[in-house]
């Protein structure tokens, strides 16, 4: 064992189906290596505001199944200043808090890295975000869950869709990333896919729509909110104008995709790389995001973690597929 005693523990940034196992992960893993350790409610706001709480093996009972987090998450606008990142030091150092464990994404990260360089304060990063879009692993906790969420979804769509000959634009969320619209538009045969990463996404749509089958009983397309058009609702506009013949319905599924049971692959995911992040905080390091490459856990540094994929190389390989599957 090195000197750590007490590992602080929180959530930030968007939820993510889960984050509870990982939260369950992390706090039996300090248990079994005799380690305090301390919960902080709503993220880095907490950390500023010391609203703290021991974890025990009870805390954590019965949350595998649990979506969301029950840490709770939050904004802090605080922790963004030197004041703030000092008072939580200062919390941490008064509570007896010598590392910490956060989950989120991105901008959990960058956080994390600034607060510990300026206080050389042990850190090490779990994967918490449904958009995928960190480096350094396969998958984030929570993705598996979010595009299954959209799938269950669609499916439902494409029913009323065939129903009525309909094209449904579905919106997905992707401000930055079009990885869940990618996965879940294959995975729900959708015809076609709306992503921030291809430019000419809407010119081929058009084009694919112009010289398509008629005869097809639905359409569906999946939108990431950030593609080059801005999200569903303009591309639905533009589709209605183009091709006044269709029957074009819109439909956003929003936050649904962050909540609900998390599947087996999360539960997993998150447990792994929880039990992880606390033997590697034991064994000296931080700065680091805890991720899974090719079934193999790896540390990654938080600089490198939240460069956000560039899908560039992948994403044509991708959507000639869907084009495909679309026939």
């Amino acid at each position: 064992m090195n000197k750590i005693k007490n590992i602080g523990l929180l959530t930030s940034g968007g939820d993510a189906p889960g984050m509870n196992a990982a939260i369950r992960a992390v706090v039996r893993a300090g248990i079994y290596y005799d380690l305090k350790v301390t919960g902080v409610i709503r993220g880095f706001d907490g950390l500023v505001n010391g609203n703290f709480i021991d974890m025990e093996r009870k805390s954590v009972a019965n949350i595998i199944q649990r979506g969301g987090t029950i840490l709770k998450t939050a904004r802090s606008d605080r922790f963004r200043t030197e004041e703030g990142r000092q008072q939580a030091y200062d919390n941490l150092k008064a509570n007896g808090i010598d590392a910490l464990v956060v989950i989120g994404g991105d901008g959990t990260f960058t956080g994390a890295d600034v607060f510990m360089k300026e206080f050389d304060f042990p850190v090490i990063g779990l994967p918490g975000t449904i958009d995928n879009d960190l480096a350094g692993t396969d998958f984030t906790i929570g993705y598996d869950t979010a595009i299954n969420t959209v799938i269950n979804a669609v499916d439902k769509i494409r029913d009323t869709a065939e129903s009525h000959n309909r094209l449904f634009v579905v919106e997905v969320m992707g401000r930055d990333s079009g990885l869940i619209a990618l996965r879940s538009g294959i995975g729900a045969g959708a015809e076609a896919i709306l992503i921030p990463e291809i430019k000419s996404g809407m010119d081929d749509l058009i084009t694919r729509l112009e010289h398509g089958r008629k005869d097809k009983a639905s359409k569906i397309i999946i939108v990431a909110e950030g593609d080059e058009v801005g999200g569903g609702f303009d591309t639905c506009e533009v589709l209605k104008e183009k091709f006044p013949n269709y029957d074009i319905r819109f439909s956003v599924l929003g936050h649904i995709q962050r909540g609900g049971s998390p599947t087996c692959m999360d539960r997993v995911l998150a447990s792994r790389l929880g039990v992880s992040a606390v033997e590697g905080l034991i064994n000296g390091h931080s700065g680091v995001m805890v991720g899974q490459l090719n079934r193999e856990v790896v540390l990654t540094p938080f600089s490198q973690a939240i460069k956000h994929i560039d899908v560039e190389d992948v994403t044509p390989a991708w959507l000639e597929l869907v084009g495909i599957l679309s026939l």
